[in-house]
């Protein structure tokens, strides 16, 4: 069920609100969290109310979607309230801003979030550069974003990880999970040697690619070397070296994985790309702070730091050198 509220206040729909659930039965106790959305595009929109109302059937929660309308339009707020076959197993408030409320959000978001809950923001689209200093960040446990959605991934990600705080997420490390598991248990395997370095190839701008090189370099502490490739999209592979050979872990097709190691017959092993659906599920399980993403993004400092240490100490000798090591870990 879908029920307009043209111009109407925040107050009115609150008391929609109890009304719907009288008239139907329902009770907001059995919403674990309130879920914010500020989309800022309409592409984007009815995706992530789409995502949001999947995910609720594990999370069932209130979900809140701040639109921005015109603002050069006269100030009012358009209402929407999805209940039902429309909902999923939460309910929907879509605020519509428009005028001096644009920037209001935070105003309006705040009397239809549910008592003593949880509250985690979204960000399908570009997101702000600070999530926890953002009016509608700063009202939430958990902030979600996703790199991938700007216009310059790479840079992006590389400015949140100087604004990160506590309690910060973004979509392109939760695309890492599957790969992050499977090289994790190809080092558990014999024969239990030290490694002496890693690549990671993939698209130049993608963020999962760079978080992965950075997660590598943060808990590894091994030279990694990030190679950009144009031949297919996102991560292509990731190769650990050791001694007795290298651990390589390839997928060209963005489906089908194979993993390869000495000693070990080669497997093949499911590295779909995950969907947002998925991914935001797996980011509403956990409201504390995730301190391993906190690590990768300090991963991506040390590359950094790598690279110019590398240029300056080889620039005193030769220079032709010193600019192929520094290409070999950009």
């Amino acid at each position: 069920m879908i029920i307009d509220l043209p111009s109407t206040t925040t107050s009115q729909v609150n008391q929609k609100m109890v009304e719907l659930r009288e008239r139907g039965g329902a009770v907001a106790l059995g919403r674990v969290l309130t879920l914010v959305i500020a989309a800022e595009d309409d592409d984007r929109l009815e995706d992530a109310i789409d995502a949001a109302n999947d995910a609720s059937r594990e999370h069932p929660s209130r979900v809140i979607v701040v639109a921005k309308g015109s603002r050069t339009a006269a100030a009012r707020i358009d209402g929407q309230i999805r209940v039902g076959g429309d909902a999923g197993a939460s309910e929907v408030i879509v605020l519509r801003l428009y005028g001096a409320l644009a920037s209001q959000g935070q105003s309006a978001v705040v009397p239809l979030l549910l008592p003593d809950a949880p509250i985690v923001t979204w960000w399908p689209g570009t997101g702000p550069k600070a999530p926890a200093q953002d009016p509608l960040g700063q009202l939430a446990q958990r902030r979600i974003t996703d790199s991938a959605a700007a216009r310059n991934p790479v840079r992006t990600l590389a400015t949140r990880a100087k604004s990160y705080e506590p309690g910060d997420t973004d979509l392109a490390w939760t695309r890492l999970t599957h790969w992050r598991a499977q090289l994790v248990s190809a080092l558990d395997l014999p024969p239990y040697e030290k490694l002496s370095g890693a690549t990671v190839t993939g698209e130049g701008d993608s963020p999962s690619t760079e978080l992965l090189a950075g997660w590598l370099a943060e808990y590894l502490n091994v030279p990694v070397k990030r190679v950009k490739t144009t031949s297919a999209q996102g991560i292509v592979s990731v190769s650990l070296e050791r001694r007795s050979g290298s651990i390589e872990l390839h997928r060209p097709d963005g489906k089908v994985g194979t993993l390869t190691a000495p000693g070990q017959p080669s497997r093949r092993v499911a590295l779909q790309r995950r969907n947002t659906t998925d991914c935001l599920i797996e980011e509403l399980r956990r409201l504390d702070p995730d301190e391993v993403y906190e690590g990768a993004l300090r991963g991506l400092g040390k590359l950094a730091a790598k690279t110019k240490k590398t240029a300056a100490t080889t620039s005193k000798t030769t220079r032709k050198p010193a600019a192929k090591q520094t290409e070999a870990v950009s």
